[in-house]
């Protein structure tokens, strides 16, 4: 069975950081488009950043740009996602998310999903 697992999520102020990990047990992990998601209180969820398995090939939504930051470790089969520059409109609960998947930004097409890890940004 696969699980991702994350971690990390807090309590910040306005202007601080915060690095997610997210922890799966997925084989082949290094072929996978690993995503990060958010969903907010009566929201959609939405995309953040995805790290497909081309090296290099990153995407982010336009409100982190320049703020936050995906990456990988293949040898441990984890995801981060390092938060920077943090505003109370980014407050949400975060999931990690993996998919055979050149559709980086929709959630529709990711396979595996994490449980979420809630982050608070206070003003």
């Amino acid at each position: 069975q696969v699980q991702l697992v994350e971690s990390g999520g807090g309590l910040v102020q306005a202007g601080g950081s915060l690095r997610l990990s997210c922890a799966t047990s997925i084989r082949l992990f290094r072929w996978y488009t690993m995503g990060w998601f958010r969903q907010a209180p009566e929201k959609e969820r939405e995309f953040v950043a995805a790290n497909t398995w081309s090296p290099g090939n990153t995407a982010y939504a336009d409100s982190v740009k320049g703020r936050f930051t995906i990456s990988r470790d293949n040898a441990k089969n984890t995801v981060y996602l390092q938060m920077n520059s943090l505003k109370p409109e980014d407050t949400a609960v975060y999931y990690c998310a993996a998919g055979d998947t050149n559709a980086y930004s929709d959630y529709g097409e990711y396979t595996y999903w994490g449980q979420g890890t809630q982050v608070t940004v206070s003003s």
